[in-house]
């Protein structure tokens, strides 16, 4: 190890990191050849700071160390030029995407290319997060971001190649081409996603009909329209969530849709209407209040939830859900007893579901008159409980700042491993690095 090294982990790492701090340049400059060791040695040679970030990054996530021993290019073209030193917008991480996907590739390479980029921003997030480099509004929005269009480029991808075999999905009383709409839930549909964070989706299309061959020349075996976009939506899903040798790009969770998961896996906007009309229950509402389309055509899109909006916030003080949510509160508590969850930060008591409860509650009750509260961001909604005199202006600058110390704190702990886990360590090297 260079004295460069020694002497920034002396002087910038506990002493209870240092040996770890010592083991991971080790191991990343082990996989380094030479021209590449000289290389990184001189970048960070004109920059003291940006060695003490590498340090930091190592020690604070196994996952950049990964990734940099896996892939030189990421550390050296990635991580040690310009992309830690700039906000990851959504306008660059667009671009990036969009720049690198195509539809001649093949579904391995398209597949493969998604890990690689996913990889690229997941390392580069970590990275300024652990050096407080971005705020939680930019590591949100940036995972929001990243998964919106990384779905929007699935369905482009496999939407073009469905209909080759398919036909294209033709609407019943329109005529038009009908395209897919994804309601992206939860967090999703509140752009407050986490950096390992899965996705809560409803697949759904406008109109009923079947699928038309893309030229009369082309014989096809027509099929019903919510066919083609079942087909559709388990082609996405596998590009997204599957797990190979080189990563995975968002997990992916349909278990909020209609029926659950014995439910159809895409329904048209119709049959959406009429199952929350007649079959929703009080979860379902709550499990809506975040509900937010987040690819497919806008105008759709806007009569869609035009038609769920009735149903989620009513036009009065819904005083009858109340005792609906406090049962759903007390199975909350049973479940975190159940499972001794007392150390999670997001299902712990005190944790960051019950912040959320307390605005979804608000929401719920006076949504429907008091339009400022159907607001999808969490800390818009609370913004809004104190102006409206729900809460006390105190708690809520309290809750806000409970809200922001709880996510980042989140954050550290998936971004340690890159795994989807809210638990604080009980390991004394990770609570080290995490604190």
């Amino acid at each position: 190890m260079t004295p460069l090294f020694e002497t920034a982990i002396t002087s910038s790492v506990p002493s209870v990191l240092q040996k770890q701090a010592q083991h991971a340049v080790i191991r990343l400059c082990s996989n380094l050849d030479e021209k590449q060791q000289l290389h990184l040695t001189s970048i960070l040679e004109r920059s003291p700071e940006l060695t003490l970030q590498l340090i930091r990054a190592l020690v604070g996530s196994q996952y950049v160390l990964e990734s940099c021993c896996r892939d030189s290019s990421l550390l050296l073209h990635w991580l040690l030029s310009d992309s830690p030193f700039f906000a990851l917008t959504p306008i660059k991480i667009v671009d990036a995407i969009e720049t690198a996907c195509s539809d001649e590739l093949t579904l391995d390479d398209f597949d493969s290319l998604l890990r690689r980029l996913r990889r690229r921003f997941i390392a580069a997030l970590y990275w300024r997060d652990l050096n407080h480099l971005a705020d939680f509004d930019e590591v949100s929005r940036a995972m929001t971001t990243m998964a919106e269009v990384f779905l929007q480029q699935a369905i482009d991808f496999h939407y073009q190649k469905l209909t080759i075999k398919l036909g294209l999905p033709i609407g019943k009383e329109s005529g038009r081409p009908q395209p897919m709409l994804v309601v992206g839930m939860g967090k999703l549909g509140g752009g407050e996603l986490n950096v390992s964070s899965d996705i809560d989706l409803i697949f759904a299309f406008p109109e009923a009909g079947a699928t038309q061959a893309l030229s009369p020349d082309i014989k096809i075996r027509a099929v019903d329209n919510q066919q083609f976009f079942i087909q559709l939506g388990q082609r996405v899903i596998k590009s997204l969530n599957e797990v190979r040798a080189d990563g995975f790009v968002f997990r992916v969770d349909m278990r909020l849709r209609p029926y659950g998961e014995s439910g159809a896996l895409a329904h048209n906007f119709a049959a959406l209407e009429a199952y929350y009309q007649d079959q929703g229950r009080d979860w379902e509402r709550y499990a809506l209040i975040k509900a937010r389309p987040v690819t497919g055509d806008l105008a759709e899109a806007d009569r869609l939830m035009d038609s769920l909006r009735p149903f989620v916030f009513r036009r009065y003080i819904d005083f009858g859900v109340i005792d609906s949510l406090r049962s759903m509160k007390q199975m909350i508590m049973a479940e975190v007893r159940r499972r001794g969850l007392q150390q999670d930060v997001k299902l712990g008591h005190g944790g960051i579901r019950e912040v959320e409860f307390i605005a979804q509650c608000f929401q719920l009750v006076r949504g429907g008159r008091d339009l400022g509260l159907q607001q999808r961001e969490l800390l818009a909604v609370l913004k809004e409980c104190a102006q409206l005199g729900c809460l006390p202006g105190d708690v809520v600058v309290e809750l806000r700042q409970a809200y922001l110390f709880l996510r980042d704190s989140e954050h550290a702990i998936q971004g340690y491993q890159d795994r989807q886990s809210q638990a604080l360590p009980d390991d004394t090297i990770h609570q080290s690095a995490m604190a």
